[in-house]
């Protein structure tokens, strides 16, 4: 599992990305499929690897927001113990972010993690409970790491999960989540690449807004647009070049060492005469917004900019090269799709679907709709009071603001098959009240389950 902080889902070559090149990550789409409505369920770092790993909604798991979750994270019913029971040498390199120790957690073989969110250049890094400080790229050292591993002579199966540190920002976060930015805002390509893409450009779509055009139609914004105007917001905003097109190249430069390392991983793999018998996901572990709806820096929120995922799967023994699926796919599903591959059966704690079932391009009955949710946070003076539940279906979505407004009046209902774009809010709609009251029914029977009621 090839795991990338902050990536959008078009944030790629197959994924629709107007300038980025990325060859061996596009062969992965070529080769296996590409998953094209996959989605985050609580679109925010900690909540959604924690999700990632036990197959669970953020309800069920308890890891709500980023504040320091070291504790929790060594209770996780991680998937990595069940691959451990059936005879797998399993691994975690790279970022782990639950908690703001780099140490080991159980469900590992073999570890290699940083404190928080670790240094792009010369970073410290934790073997088996060891810290090490090297020198170089992070990304560049990451990818060495997980070569090594794979080409390690052994005599179990292995699992391997491979966190990048790209494309997040070089950054340092306290216990209450609250962060601060580096230089570029953060941004460090390598040094080979920093020439690239220059005077490149990231073409404007119809709900990158002003604060003033937003509101009109989301009215819940009004207050967050006004605490993000103030001057040490202002300062923070500026510091990482938010929703500007330099930090678009910035990031699609850093994506250029990720995309080297799927080339490496794939070329050793290939080598070792394992490549067509291993299952490789690639995702990420939020959304981001580029200016859409007047965000950025931000991926929390539940637009599709925010809980759309990269969502790539190859395995050559069950999946027909150059697949699409428009099914509904969360990150939970991607824990049961491994037990069961590996030969297990995924446990009832698990909430998450196996995708196996699809692989074989023929009718499965899948669901019709999933939950989308986020607990207001410190990290950031707008974040406050902006919890939410949202359900999303194949045409439709609803986002309920929990702590705003009387009897769901801020609320925000879109019909994304007329209007992909989340512009015009219908939930005052007469002609939509049938739609809207089936949704409300909807979120809370998703948010009970999601809860294990």
């Amino acid at each position: 599992v090839i795991l990338v902080d902050d990536l959008r889902y078009d944030e790629f070559g197959a994924g629709g990305h107007p300038y980025m090149q990325t060859p061996h990550i596009d062969r992965l789409a070529a080769e296996g499929a590409l998953f094209e409505r996959a989605f985050h369920t609580t679109p925010i770092c900690s909540p959604n690897r924690a999700s990632i790993m036990t197959g669970q909604y953020a309800s069920r798991h308890g890891v709500i927001d980023n504040v320091a979750r070291g504790a929790m994270s060594h209770r996780l019913p991680n998937y990595h113990l069940a691959l451990q029971k059936l005879g797998y040498e399993t691994a975690h390199i790279g970022k782990w972010h639950m908690g703001n120790d780099g140490m080991p957690r159980p469900g590992y073989d073999y570890w290699v993690s940083y404190d928080g969110h670790g240094r792009i250049v010369d970073p410290k890094l934790n073997h088996d409970g060891k810290y090490v400080q090297h020198s170089g790229y992070i990304t560049d050292l990451m990818n060495g790491l997980a070569v090594d591993f794979l080409e390690k002579k052994r005599a179990k199966p292995f699992a391997l999960l491979f966190a990048h540190k790209a494309v997040h920002p070089d950054a340092e976060q306290a216990a209450d989540g609250t962060v601060a930015f580096g230089k570029l805002g953060g941004y460090i390509p390598a040094e080979r690449h920093q020439g690239l893409y220059r005077d490149a450009v990231f073409p404007k779509t119809p709900n990158m807004m002003s604060y003033a055009e937003v509101v009109k139609q989301k009215p819940a914004w009004k207050e967050i647009f006004e605490l993000r105007s103030l001057e040490g917001s202002r300062q923070l905003l500026g510091a990482i070049h938010a929703g500007e097109q330099e930090e678009i190249r910035l990031r699609a430069r850093m994506m250029a060492a990720v995309d080297e390392g799927v080339g490496q991983i794939l070329a050793a793999l290939a080598k070792t005469g394992q490549l067509d018998n291993t299952v490789i996901i690639f995702l990420s572990d939020n959304g981001y917004f580029f200016g859409e709806h007047g965000l950025g820096p931000e991926r929390r929120f539940a637009y599709e900019e925010g809980i759309r995922s990269p969502f790539l799967i190859r395995f050559k023994n069950r999946i027909k090269p150059g697949s699409r699926f428009r099914d509904l796919v969360i990150c939970q599903d991607i824990a049961p799709t491994l037990i069961e591959l590996a030969g297990g059966r995924p446990g009832p704690q698990i909430q998450g679907r196996s995708l196996v079932p699809l692989f074989a391009n023929r009718p499965v009955k899948w669901r019709k709709s999933f939950l989308a949710e986020y607990w207001a946070e410190q990290a950031y003076p707008w974040l406050i009071g902006m919890t939410y539940k949202a359900v999303r279906t194949d045409r439709y979505k609803l986002i309920h603001w929990v702590n705003r407004g009387k009897a769901g009046e801020l609320d925000e209902l879109y019909d994304l098959e007329k209007d992909p774009w989340e512009l015009k809010n219908l939930i005052a709609s007469r002609a939509h009240a049938p739609v809207r009251e089936k949704l409300r029914h909807e979120l809370r029977r998703l948010a009970s389950e999601a809860l294990g009621l």
